[in-house]
C-alpha cells in the first residue's frame, strides 16, 4: 500500500486538455450528464452515468474500429523481447460462422491480448484451409467453380471475423488453395519423396459403381449408399499414395515426453501411435524361382529374431488376393477359406537373402491393422504351430544362456548378441539399407494421402513408360491446377479430362508422360500452415529458418478435441521431418494445447422417427413440450449445433441483441475453456455479465462523480477506520491480481478470472463516499481492474479508461494515463504486497468459536507461550478471558490461530 501512497500525485495535465476527436476539437471536462440524454464521453467528453442499451451501443460503435487493427500489421521483430506465439486451428471457409468458431477465436484474441499488455511479442494469425469436397460438392450442385465459392466464402467469414472485433494478425493470412502457399505443400511432398518416405501401393477406396467415381467417407450415407447415385458402395483397389508416417513413429511416441502441457492429449496420440516394439522389413515375391517385381513389407514384433523366420503370412483380405497384383491370379487359386494355404509364391528377405513361403492365413484378422506378417517359431508358438503342420523348416535363432539371458544364435554377423542389442542393430541395417527397420507399432499405417478430387493440391510428379514416377523439378513448381468448368460428380477425377494439363513431357528423357491426377489429403495443407505464418510472404522457401526458430514453437495451440489425433499426429510428423532437415530447430511444433469443448443447444425430436424439428414447431406451453401439429411427446437434448438440427444460433444476430463484449463475457464465463458449453441465455451467466459490466460502469460513474464534486482529495483526511478499507481495497487488489494472472498464464480457467475480477468489483462496490474521494488505493484498483477486463471486454474497458484518464483529480501517476486501456502495461502485484508481513494477524477462537483477531510480531508468531500471553494481555483477551478458567490452548502457526478451551 505504501507503494501506492508514493506514487499519489495530481495530474493537472489531464484536467480541461484540448484533444482532437472524432468529432473535431472539443473541449473536454469530465462531468455527468442526467440520464434521459444518452451519449459517450468518447464523442463528447460527458460522462453518461448508466450503462444501457444505447450506451452500449455507441460505445461500441466508437471503439470498434479503434481496436479492431490491434494486432492486423506485422511489427518489426525484436528478437531481445520475449515472443508469444498464440495460434487457434483455422477454418474451413464455409461461408459462415457458428458459435464453436466465435468461442475458440475468442480465447485466442483475448490471450493475444492478455500477452501483448503483458510486454510479450504476440502474433495470432488467421487463414483458410480452403481446399476440400464442399467445394467441388457446390461446384457440382449449383455450378459454382470451387475457386469463386471458396473466395467469395472466405470475403464473407472475414467480415464476420471482423465485425466480432477480433484481433488476429491479419498481414500473416495464408490461404492453402492458392499457387503461392501449395507450390510450398508440393516441395515439402517432394522432399519427402527424395526422402522415401512418399510412395504408392494399392488400397482400398469408396467406389460408386453407377457414377463410376472414388467417393469420400463423407459421401456415404449410414446405409453405406452413394450421397447422389443412391448406389450401394463397393470397395475397390486403386493404386494410391501414401506418406511413410511410421518411419517416425517410435520417435513421436518418445517425443510425447517433452509436452507436460498437453493435457489429456499426450495419452490419445500415444494411444494413437502405439508399443513402437515391432518394425516392418522388405521382401521381394517370387513364384517359381522367377522374380516378380512386386514388394510387400511385413511386420514382426521381434526383428532380432528374422534369421528364424519360417513363412510370411497375409490376410485372406488382402489386396494380393483382391487388387490389380499379378500374382492375383495365384492366390485366388490356392486360397482355401478357413484353412492355412500354403502357396507357391515365396518371399525374399532382401537384409538376409533368406527365401521363405508366403501362406494365406485361415485368421480373417492379425492384430490391430497389420495385415502382413512375418512367422518366427523362435519366438511365436503359434507361428511354430503352423510351420509344423505345414511342413515348413524353420532355424531356432534364440538361446536362454543358465543366468537367463537371452541371446541371438544363428543369425549371421548377430550371432552372439543380445536380443536388444541385435534387434537395434539389426533394424539400423534395415533403415540404412533403405529396407524397412523402423521401429513402429502394429496400430499404426502409413498416411493415405491421394484424392481423386481436383479441389486440392496436385501431387507434384509425373509417370513415365521409361523412367516411371519421376518428380516434378523444385523449378517448375508450382504445379497449378487447371481451370476446370464442368463438374458432374461422375467418372474419374475432373484432372483427367483436361489432356492439355494431364499430358506433359517427362523430365528426364523428355519423352511423352502423364501428370498424377490424384490431389492431397487437405489434412498435408493444415500439417504445416504454423510454419508458414512465421514467414508468410516468402517466395524462395516455404519459410526462412531464423523467423521460424525465433517463432516456433506455437506457445499456445487451441482447438476442437476431434483433432486431437489425426491433425495433431500429422503436424507433428511435418515438424519431426523439417527439423531432420535443418529447416527449423524445433522438432514439437505447438507447446501447450488448449482443447475447447463445443457449444451445445437444445434439440427437439419426434419420439416416434426422431426427426428434428424447429423450435416454433414445438408447443412449449404445457407440462412436457410437444409437437404443434400432432401433439406428439417431444424428446429434448442437448446437442452440437448444427442446421440440420435446427439447433443453430447466428453469431452476427446474437451481436445485435447483446454485443461483442457481452457476448465474449458469456462464452468465456459460461464454462472453463475445455468444457461444453450449453447454450442458455435465460441461466445466470448472461444475466450475470450484463450486471457486471453495469457495475463496472457505476463504479467508474461515482468515482467521476467524487473528483467533480468540487471538494479536492485529500487522502490524509481518511479516518483510521477509512484507512483500514482502503488497506483491505489494496489486499483485495493484490490478491485479484496474482489470481487472475495465474489463471490466465497457466490454467485459462477465464471464468474464474472473471468470478475474482466480479468480487474485486464488489468490494469496491461497498467503498464509503469518503474513501471514494480521498483514497488512492479505490483508484488504483479500479483502474487495475479496468485493465484486468480490456483483453475479454475491450470496448467497455476502453470507454471506462478513457473517462477514468480525463477525471479531475486523479491521485495515481503510475498509470500511463495518456494511452488507451489496451496499451496499458498488465498490472503486477505490489513488492510490499510479497514482502512478509512484520506482524500475523492471529486468529482467537474460544471454545472452537471465533471471537476476532490479536496482531503478534511476525517472530513470536510461532511460539505458544509468547503467543498466549500476548493474547491474554490484548483487548480481546481481557474482555473475554480475563477471570475465565482456560482448560487448555492450541496454537496453529500455519493457519494463524490459537484456540482457548475455557470452563463454561
Amino acid at each position: 500500500m505504501q507503494s501506492i501512497c508514493q506514487r499519489v500525485g495530481t495530474c493537472s495535465s489531464c484536467l480541461n486538455r484540448q484533444l482532437s476527436g472524432f468529432l473535431g476539437v472539443i473541449k473536454w471536462e469530465t462531468r455527468l450528464v442526467p440520464a434521459p440524454i444518452r451519449t459517450i464521453y468518447s464523442e463528447t467528453g460527458k460522462w453518461e452515468k448508466k450503462y444501457g442499451l444505447e450506451t452500449r451501443k455507441r460505445v461500441e460503435n466508437w471503439w470498434y474500429p479503434r481496436i479492431k487493427d490491434e494486432f492486423c500489421k506485422m511489427s518489426e521483430i525484436d528478437k531481445s523481447r520475449p515472443k508469444f506465439y498464440v495460434l487457434s486451428m483455422f477454418p474451413y471457409p464455409s461461408g459462415k460462422l457458428h458459435m464453436g468458431h466465435v468461442r475458440v477465436y475468442t480465447i485466442s484474441d483475448v490471450v493475444a491480448r492478455f500477452q501483448k499488455m503483458r510486454g510479450m511479442q504476440v502474433i495470432n494469425p488467421m487463414g483458410w484451409d480452403a481446399f476440400g469436397l464442399p467445394a467441388e460438392n457446390a461446384a457440382v450442385e449449383h455450378g459454382l467453380h470451387p475457386a469463386s465459392w471458396t473466395q467469395s466464402n472466405i470475403q464473407h467469414m472475414r467480415k464476420q471475423f471482423d465485425a466480432l472485433g477480433l484481433s488476429f494478425t491479419w498481414e500473416r493470412e495464408v490461404t492453402t488453395c492458392l499457387p503461392e502457399y501449395y507450390k510450398w505443400t508440393q516441395y515439402l511432398f517432394l522432399k519427402l519423396f527424395e526422402a522415401g518416405l512418399a510412395y504408392q501401393k494399392e488400397a482400398l477406396v469408396n467406389w460408386d459403381p453407377v457414377d463410376q467415381t472414388v467417393l469420400a467417407n463423407e459421401q456415404v450415407d449410414d446405409k453405406g449408399c452413394s450421397w447422389r447415385s443412391g448406389a450401394k458402395v463397393e470397395q475397390k483397389y486403386l493404386k494410391q499414395w501414401f506418406i511413410k508416417t511410421t518411419a517416425y513413429a517410435k520417435a513421436m511416441f518418445e517425443a510425447l515426453s517433452d509436452l507436460p502441457a498437453w493435457y489429456g492429449i499426450k495419452e490419445m496420440q500415444a494411444n494413437w501411435i502405439g508399443d513402437c516394439s515391432g518394425s516392418f522389413l522388405d521382401f521381394a515375391l517370387k513364384v517359381n524361382g522367377k522374380i516378380t517385381g512386386e514388394k510387400i513389407a511385413a511386420y514382426t514384433y521381434t526383428p532380432e529374431a528374422i534369421y528364424g523366420a519360417s513363412h510370411l503370412y497375409i490376410l485372406p483380405a488382402h489386396r494380393l488376393l483382391h487388387g490389380n497384383s499379378s500374382l492375383k491370379e495365384v492366390f485366388q487359386r490356392e486360397f482355401i477359406q478357413g484353412k492355412d494355404c500354403l502357396t507357391s509364391v515365396t518371399a525374399v528377405n532382401l537384409l538376409t537373402n533368406q527365401e521363405i513361403p508366403v501362406v494365406i492365413s485361415a485368421k480373417p484378422d492379425f492384430e490391430n491393422y497389420i495385415d502382413t506378417k512375418i512367422g518366427i517359431p523362435s519366438t511365436s508358438t503359434e507361428d511354430a504351430a503352423v510351420a509344423k503342420n505345414l511342413g515348413i523348416s524353420f532355424t531356432e535363432v534364440i538361446e536362454t544362456l543358465p543366468n537367463g539371458l537371452e541371446k541371438v544364435i544363428n543369425s549371421g554377423e548377430f550371432t552372439g548378441m543380445t536380443r536388444q542389442e541385435a534387434s537395434k542393430a539389426l533394424t539400423q541395417q534395415a533403415k540404412n539399407k533403405g529396407l524397412g527397420g523402423d521401429l513402429t507399432s502394429d496400430k499404426l499405417r502409413d498416411w493415405l494421402i491421394s484424392r481423386q478430387r481436383y479441389w486440392g493440391t496436385p501431387i507434384p510428379v509425373i509417370h513415365c513408360q521409361a523412367c516411371g514416377t519421376v518428380p516434378v523439378p523444385y523449378e517448375d513448381l508450382p504445379v497449378v491446377l487447371p481451370n476446370v468448368t464442368t463438374f458432374t460428380g461422375k467418372g474419374a477425377s475432373p484432372l483427367e479430362n483436361v489432356p492439355e494439363w494431364v499430358n506433359c513431357s517427362c523430365p528426364r528423357c523428355k519423352a511423352a508422360a502423364r501428370r498424377e491426377t490424384d490431389t492431397m489429403d487437405t489434412f498435408v495443407d493444415s500439417a504445416w500452415y504454423y510454419l508458414r505464418y512465421t514467414d508468410p510472404h516468402s517466395a524462395e522457401r516455404p519459410f526462412n529458418k531464423d523467423l521460424a526458430d525465433y517463432w516456433m514453437p506455437v506457445d499456445l495451440y487451441i482447438g476442437g478435441k476431434e483433432h486431437a489425433v489425426m491433425h495433431l499426429f500429422y503436424a507433428r510428423f511435418l515438424s519431426h521431418f523439417c527439423h531432420d532437415l535443418n529447416m527449423s530447430k524445433h522438432k514439437e511444433p505447438f507447446h501447450k494445447l488448449l482443447v475447447q469443448g463445443i457449444i451445445k443447444n437444445q434439440t427437439f425430436r419426434l419420439a416416434t422417427t426422431g426427426q428434428y424439428l424447429k423450435r416454433e414447431e414445438i408447443d412449449l406451453t404445457g407440462t412436457e413440450p410437444v409437437h404443434l401439429k400432432t401433439g406428439e411427446k417431444i424428446q429434448v437434448t442437448w446437442e452440437k449445433m448444427s442446421k440440420s438440427k435446427h439447433n443453430g444460433i447466428d453469431p452476427g444476430a446474437l451481436k445485435e441483441e447483446y454485443g461483442i463484449d457481452t457476448i465474449r463475457l458469456y462464452i468465456l464465463f459460461a464454462a472453463p475453456p475445455e468444457q461444453d458449453i450449453l447454450w442458455d441465455v435465460k441461466t445466470d451467466a448472461m444475466p450475470g455479465v450484463q450486471r457486471w459490466q453495469a457495475r463496472l460502469w457505476s463504479l467508474v460513474s461515482r468515482l467521476i462523480e467524487a473528483r467533480a464534486s468540487g471538494t479536492l482529495p485529500h487522502p490524509e483526511r481518511l479516518s483510521t477506520k477509512q484507512k483500514d478499507e482502503a488497506r483491505k481495497i489494496w489486499e483485495q487488489k493484490n490478491l485479484v491480481v496474482s489470481e487472475v494472472t495465474e489463471y490466465f498464464t497457466k490454467d485459462h480457467l477465464f471464468n474464474a478470472a472473471i468470478s475474482r475480477l466480479m468480487s474485486l468489483s464488489n468490494v469496491l462496490h461497498q467503498a464509503s463516499q469518503p474513501l471514494i474521494l480521498h483514497s488512492a488505493e479505490f483508484e488504483d484498483a479500479l483502474a487495475t481492474l479496468c485493465i484486468m477486463v480490456a483483453p475479454m471486454a475491450p470496448h467497455i474497458a476502453s470507454e471506462m479508461w478513457k473517462g477514468l484518464a480525463h477525471m479531475q483529480h486523479k491521485l495515481c501517476a503510475h498509470h500511463n494515463w495518456e494511452a488507451d486501456v489496451l496499451h496499458q502495461s498488465w498490472p503486477q502485484v505490489d513488492p510490499e504486497y510479497l514482502r512478509p508481513s512484520d506482524v500475523v494477524e492471529m486468529a482467537v477462537l474460544i471454545n472452537n468459536k471465533a471471537c476476532g483477531k490479536v496482531s503478534v510480531p511476525q517472530q513470536a508468531a510461532h511460539n505458544f507461550e509468547e503467543v498466549h500471553e500476548l493474547v491474554l494481555q490484548s483487548e480481546l483477551g481481557i474482555r473475554h478471558l480475563q477471570g475465565r478458567t482456560i482448560k487448555k490452548a492450541f496454537l496453529s502457526p500455519r493457519t494463524a490461530l490459537i484456540n482457548f478451551l475455557v470452563q463454561e
